[in-house]
């Protein structure tokens, strides 16, 4: 290999390493401007609201995939209608997401690559 190309891979193999060890997670801390908002938006979704929009959503599915004679209407509406009933709990999931395995990891890393951890 060229002289530039093993420099390259190695910025490569640095940028990966730095990038798979976070020292800080800030995801759902803080900001509790929108709280309120949040719970609102979050009961209507998983409360009757949301359960009758996603109803007619699968309903309208069905419509039009009797109309069309495919399937394609009634998985859109099949998916929307799944879609927003799991929303809340993916979106709390994401958000709030920590990093618990991060110490582990980077003694792993550690390990195998020789690099010092971060965290």
């Amino acid at each position: 290999m060229k002289k530039k190309h093993v420099v390259a891979l190695g910025l490569l193999g640095l940028a990966v390493v730095l990038a798979l060890a976070p020292t800080d997670a800030f995801a759902g801390t803080g900001g509790s401007a929108f709280d309120d908002v949040y719970t609102t938006i979050k009961d209507w979704t998983s409360g009757y609201l949301g359960k009758s929009i996603a109803l007619g959503l699968v309903l309208y599915g069905v419509g039009a995939g009797v109309a069309k004679q495919s399937l394609g209407g009634f998985a859109t509406g099949m998916g929307g209608g799944v879609g927003l009933n799991y929303a809340p709990d993916v979106v709390e999931s994401v958000v709030s997401a920590t990093l618990p395995v991060a110490q582990a990891s980077a003694e792993a890393m550690q390990l195998v690559v020789g690099v010092a951890p971060l965290v």
